[in-house]
């Protein structure tokens, strides 16, 4: 069986505090407290890359396991934002790592929905194919693509790197996942002349329309109630819209965790940031994950400790 066995991240140190900017977009502390969320925003330095935040997210992962290069056996990056379209990402870590000639690599289009489609991907083919240890990275440095006048996102999204070490020793099992698409609201959230744009309220509507239902699908796939469920780790969108989820599925405030207050929204890093502080603590024996935005796409995933 494969699973989870490790997670680390990487966040960058430069942060640029919101309360800076209330002035700015006729914003109150109330706003960013209670509707954002995000204090202050993680941003990459002008000369790091997608392949950079990848490679330190790699050197922290190595802090916490001892991993033999050579028997990687598949290697993914969940991104959109990959700097250069030529070589894909995984390609270039491949060659950073020395990982050996029959290593797989390819990378994943997909935005906020990214990690658990792609634990999904990355379990089903090395199961498989007979694959021992595979890499899942995910980052998305959205600071390369923002327009710092746009309130609705420049706020909002900060620069990470995860990545998750899959293999046959997992400390998590990966269970059933739901993968879902609106490609009709898929306008609501894109690049525009090189800037991201972001339709708030649509994408808020999006999200408290289908993720709670979309929550109880998946923990029927996975014949888990929702009382059993020991921590829910929902995409840091914004504080107001895991509250809501939170708040239509009637779960108490401390297992749904919002703790993107110092870095901000980190599309597909976000989840497993805080499954990485959260992997180690035995009591927690059940997690639900769910990731939602670019796309519009949304999947959700239980795992269970083993």
């Amino acid at each position: 069986m494969i699973g989870i066995e490790e997670v680390a991240y990487y966040i960058p140190p430069n942060r640029h505090s919101n309360y800076n900017y209330l002035e700015k977009f006729s914003l109150d502390s109330s706003f960013i407290e209670n509707k954002l969320g995000v204090r202050q925003v993680a941003i990459a330095s002008p000369s790091e890359t997608t392949f950079d935040l990848c490679t330190q997210a790699y050197t922290e992962l190595l802090k916490k396991v001892t991993i033999n290069s050579n028997e990687i056996d598949c290697i993914s990056v969940v991104t959109q934002t990959p700097g250069e379209n030529i070589p894909h990402i995984a390609g270039k870590i491949h060659g950073y790592i020395n990982a050996p000639p029959t290593c797989a690599c390819f990378d994943i289009s997909l935005g906020c929905s990214g990690y658990v489609y792609g634990l999904t991907i990355l379990k089903a083919l090395m199961e498989s194919q007979g694959y021992n240890r595979g890499l899942l990275f995910t980052c998305d440095p959205y600071s390369k693509i923002i327009n710092p006048d746009d309130k609705n996102t420049s706020l909002l999204f900060g620069d990470a790197a995860t990545v998750t070490l899959l293999s046959h020793e997992p400390v998590l099992s990966i269970g059933v996942s739901t993968n879902n698409t609106l490609g009709k609201g898929a306008q609501e959230l894109k690049t525009e002349n090189g800037n991201l744009v972001m339709n708030g309220r649509a994408v808020y509507n999006f999200c408290v329309q289908n993720i709670p239902q979309d929550v109880k699908k998946a923990l029927s796939l996975n014949r888990v109630n929702i009382e059993d469920i020991d921590m829910f780790i929902l995409h840091q969108g914004s504080k107001f819209i895991v509250d809501s989820i939170r708040q239509r599925l009637g779960i108490a405030a401390e297992k749904v965790p919002f703790f993107a207050h110092e870095y901000g929204n980190t599309v597909s890093s976000s989840i497993p940031i805080i499954l990485s502080d959260f992997i180690d603590k035995n009591h927690v024996k059940k997690i639900l994950i769910s990731g939602f935005g670019v796309g519009l796409s949304w999947a959700t995933n239980v795992l269970m400790r083993i």
